[in-house]
C-alpha cells in the first residue's frame, strides 16, 4: 500500500469522532423525516388549520436558521465540545416536551426551541469535524460521509415515522429522546475535550444575533402571512424584515467583533454554496410538505403508505458516500452540484401535472430523480461552503451553511404554503389538487433558480482550470499536494480577498 493512500485513511479515534458527529446529523434527519409524516395525525388530534400546521415545521427550522450564526459563532468563542454537547440535551429535552404537548401553541414553541438547540449543536459538530480531519481527501471523505448519514436519517425516519404515528404521533417526539442520549454519552466518551478558546478581547455579538434572527422570522412570517391577511400587513411585515437586514449589516460592518465578519463573502465559492443551499432546501421541504398532503389528505393514504411512497427520496443514504465521491473525483464539486440541482428541476416538473387518481408508477419518477438530486448536491455544497476558510472560522462557514438550508426550508414551506392556501379556494377535492399543483410550482421555480445560480459558477470556473488535485483525489482517499487557492474555493485563508 502506498504512503499516499495510507495517509487517507481515517484513525480509529477519528472513526469514533465521526461516529458521534453522524449519530447527530442522523438525529436531525431522523426528527424532522418523522415529524413530516407525521403532520396530518398531529392536525386530526390538535385540530391545527393548514397555516397553523406548516409552522409545526417552520417553527424549527426558523429556531434552526435564525440563531445558526450566533451557534457557529459560539463553537469558535466557547469550544466546540461544550457546545455540542449542552445543546444536545437541551434537544433531549424539548423534543420530549414536545411529545406532551396539548395546544397547538404547545407544540410550536417546544419545535422552535429544539430548532434553536440544533442552531448551536450542528455547526458545532460539522466544525468539530473540518478542525479534526485534514483538509483535502480526509476531510472530504467525512463530510460525505456525514452527509450521506444525514440522509440515512431522513430515510429511516420516513418508515419510523409512518410506524410511530400508526400507533401515537407523539412516539415521533420521544423516540429521539432515546437515540439522543445514546448519542450524549458516546459524546462525552469519543469527543475529545479541547482547551477553551482564547477569548481575550472577544465577545459575542448580540445585537447582530438579534436583528439577524428577527429579519429571518420576519420575511418567513410575512411570506406566510401573503395567504391569509391582507397585502399591506403582508408587505409590511417584509418590508419590517428588510430593514433588520439592513441593521444587521451595519452592525457588522461597525463592529469590532461581528457576528459574521462580512470579508468572508468576498469569497465566491461560499457565496454560491450558501445562495444554491437556501433555494434547494426551499424546493426540497416545500416540496415534501405538499406531497404528504396531497397523499394523506386528497388520496386518503395512511402515514404508513405515505412513508413507504416516500421512501425512494432515502436512495441518497445510498449513493452519496458511494456514487457521489466518484463523480467528485472526475468532474469536481461544482459540475456535480449543477447535475444534482438539474435534477431537481427535473423532478418537481414532472409532478407538476399531478392529478387526482395518479398511480404510484405515476410518481415514482419524480421521487427517485428528487433522491438523485439530493445525493449529488447536498454533499458537495457541505464541502464547498467549508474548503479555503481559517480554522477560526470553521464554526461561522458552518453556520452560514446550515443557516442557508433552514432558512430556505422555512421559506419554502411558507411560500408553499400560501401560494397552495390562496389557490384553494374551497375544502373540496378539486380545489385542494389546484391548491397543490400551484404550490408544487414555488420548489419547481426554487430549483430553476438555483440551476441557474449553479450555471454561474460553471461560467467562473472556464477557461481551461481543471478540478483541483484534492477534488480528484477526495473519493480514492489518495493524500494529493495541496494548491495554495482552490479554484472551488477563490480565496484562501490567508488571501487579502478572505479578511
Amino acid at each position: 500500500m502506498s504512503a499516499s493512500i495510507a495517509a487517507g485513511r481515517l484513525s480509529t479515534r477519528k472513526w469514533g469522532i465521526l461516529l458521534v458527529l453522524c449519530g447527530a446529523i442522523f438525529l436531525e434527519g431522523i426528527d424532522v423525516a418523522m415529524l413530516n409524516v407525521a403532520l396530518p395525525s398531529i392536525r386530526a388530534d390538535l385540530g391545527l388549520p393548514t397555516g397553523e400546521l406548516q409552522w409545526v415545521m417552520s417553527a424549527y427550522v426558523l429556531g434552526y436558521g435564525g440563531f445558526m450564526i450566533l451557534g457557529g459563532r459560539a463553537a469558535d468563542l466557547f469550544g466546540r465540545r461544550q457546545m455540542f454537547v449542552f445543546w444536545l440535551t437541551v434537544f433531549l429535552l424539548f423534543s420530549g416536551l414536545g411529545g406532551l404537548a396539548t395546544e397547538g401553541w404547545m407544540l410550536i414553541l417546544a419545535r422552535f426551541i429544539t430548532g434553536v438547540a440544533a442552531a448551536f449543536m450542528t455547526p458545532a459538530g460539522l466544525s468539530i469535524i473540518t478542525t479534526s480531519f485534514a483538509e483535502g481527501p480526509e476531510r472530504n471523505k467525512a463530510l460525505l460521509i456525514y452527509s450521506g448519514t444525514a440522509a440515512g436519517g431522513f430515510t429511516v425516519g420516513l418508515v419510523t415515522g409512518g410506524l410511530l404515528t400508526a400507533v401515537d404521533w407523539r412516539w415521533v417526539f420521544f423516540a429521539p429522546v432515546v437515540l439522543a442520549s445514546l448519542i450524549l454519552v458516546a459524546a462525552l466518551a469519543f469527543v475529545p475535550k479541547s482547551a477553551r478558546p482564547d477569548r481575550t478581547g472577544k465577545r459575542v455579538d448580540a445585537a447582530g444575533a438579534l436583528t439577524v434572527t428577527a429579519a429571518l422570522v420576519l420575511i418567513v412570517l410575512g411570506v406566510e402571512r401573503a395567504a391569509h391577511a391582507g397585502i399591506g400587513a403582508s408587505v409590511g411585515t417584509l418590508l419590517a424584515g428588510l430593514a433588520f437586514v439592513a441593521a444587521f449589516l451595519v452592525i457588522e460592518r461597525r463592529s469590532a467583533e461581528p457576528l459574521v465578519r462580512l470579508g468572508i463573502f468576498r469569497n465566491g465559492a461560499l457565496v454560491r454554496a450558501n445562495l444554491s443551499a437556501m433555494l434547494f432546501a426551499a424546493g426540497f421541504f416545500g416540496f415534501q410538505f405538499l406531497v404528504v398532503l396531497y397523499l394523506q389528505e386528497l388520496r386518503g393514504w395512511s402515514t404508513l403508505q405515505t412513508s413507504f411512497a416516500m421512501l425512494v427520496i432515502g436512495i441518497d443514504a445510498i449513493l452519496s458516500p458511494t456514487l457521489t465521491p466518484r463523480l467528485v473525483n472526475r468532474f469536481g464539486n461544482a459540475k456535480v452540484i449543477f447535475g444534482g440541482l438539474l435534477l431537481a428541476v427535473l423532478s418537481y416538473g414532472l409532478f407538476l401535472p399531478v392529478g387526482a387518481d395518479w398511480t404510484y408508477a405515476m410518481m415514482f419518477p419524480s421521487l427517485l430523480i428528487l433522491g438523485l438530486a439530493f445525493s449529488l448536491a447536498y454533499g458537495p455544497l457541505t464541502i464547498v461552503a467549508t474548503e479555503g476558510i481559517a480554522e477560526e472560522e470553521q464554526g461561522l462557514a458552518g453556520g452560514l451553511l446550515y443557516t442557508a438550508f433552514q432558512f430556505g426550508a422555512a421559506l419554502g414551506l411558507s411560500a408553499a404554503t400560501a401560494v397552495s392556501v390562496a389557490a384553494a379556494d374551497t375544502q373540496t377535492p378539486a380545489a385542494l389538487l389546484d391548491g397543490y399543483r400551484a404550490g408544487l410550482l414555488v420548489p419547481f421555480v426554487a430549483a430553476v433558480l438555483a440551476a441557474a445560480i449553479g450555471a454561474f459558477g460553471q461560467r467562473s470556473r472556464r477557461g481551461g482550470t481543471p478540478p483541483t488535485a484534492q477534488d480528484a483525489a477526495a473519493a480514492e482517499g489518495v493524500n494529493a499536494p495541496a494548491s495554495p487557492i482552490s479554484p472551488a474555493s477563490p480565496a484562501s485563508p490567508a488571501s487579502p480577498a478572505s479578511r
